[in-house]
């Protein structure tokens, strides 16, 4: 098992950062959604290692990647299908959270030939009111910096965050102060993007899927859960009770069992 350190590689004429779990594994990709980077990754290639070898691309926009005015859904889609194919790799487990769940299943669609099987997080075939009641977080006002991490927190959950951990995954220390790795205004015009009915996409393929929906999400209903494991062949429905949106965090350990479980069987 590797470090996880983050690499850095072009993809599509843009520096993009990835982390590595390394070793001889069966390669796992993983997508992480908005506001997201590659090492919210590390506890899971740490759990699956050295049987899975867990690769996070850190996505335009997002993390040490370039950043680029261009962040419609089918940009996310080719930038992937091009990082698979520049490590020689495919078909491959694509996982993927939230936006990086679209993402994924976007992927199979779209380039079959790269994807085995699906683990899909939180990623909504309808992302629309009412079955995504939250698909965009404004975080235009939130402060480009601040004297300390702790204060960027504060700033933060501020303005109606309860828990702050997630993005903060994402904070920096600068030349003049604490912020985030990802550009405001790109992630709003990002996820005002992935707003749409992507049903075609999600039922496009019948390879082996996971979907893992926490119950207490504010961003996937559960009844469009239920639809969506109901409507796709040869897809397994796991809910996690107590958790919200971010099951990897809320439940690193159940997390972990669902995808290794999953994993044993394709």
């Amino acid at each position: 098992m590797g470090t996880f350190a983050l690499t850095r590689t072009t993809v599509r004429g843009l520096r993009l950062a990835y982390a590595d779990g390394g070793g001889p594994g069966r390669p796992l990709l993983a997508l992480h959604g908005h506001f997201g980077r590659a090492r919210v990754f590390a506890p899971l290639a740490a759990a699956l290692g050295p049987a899975h070898r867990v690769i996070a691309l850190e996505q335009r926009g997002h993390g040490r990647g370039e950043r680029d005015p261009e962040v419609d859904p089918d940009a996310y889609v080719e930038d992937a299908a091009a990082f698979l194919r520049a490590l020689g790799l495919g078909p491959v487990t694509v996982l993927g959270h939230s936006a990086g769940g679209v993402t994924a299943f976007r992927l199979a669609a779209r380039h079959p030939e790269l994807v085995g099987a699906l683990i899909v997080e939180e990623g909504g075939a309808d992302n629309r009111p009412p079955h995504a009641p939250n698909p965009v977080l404004d975080v235009r006002d939130w402060p480009r910096r601040a004297p300390t991490l702790a204060a960027l927190r504060a700033a933060v959950e501020a303005r109606g965050i309860p828990d702050a951990g997630y993005f903060l995954e994402s904070a920096a220390e600068f030349d003049d102060g604490w912020g985030f790795l990802f550009d405001h205004d790109l992630m709003v015009a990002s996820q005002r993007a992935l707003v749409g009915d992507w049903w075609a996409d999600w039922l496009a393929t019948t390879c082996p899927a996971l979907l893992i929906h926490g119950l207490d999400s504010s961003v996937l209903t559960t009844a469009m859960a239920r639809s969506m494991a109901e409507r796709r062949p040869r897809t397994e429905l796991r809910a996690f009770p107590g958790c919200g949106h971010w099951v990897h965090d809320d439940d690193p350990e159940g997390f972990a069992r669902a995808v290794g479980g999953f994993l044993a069987t394709v």
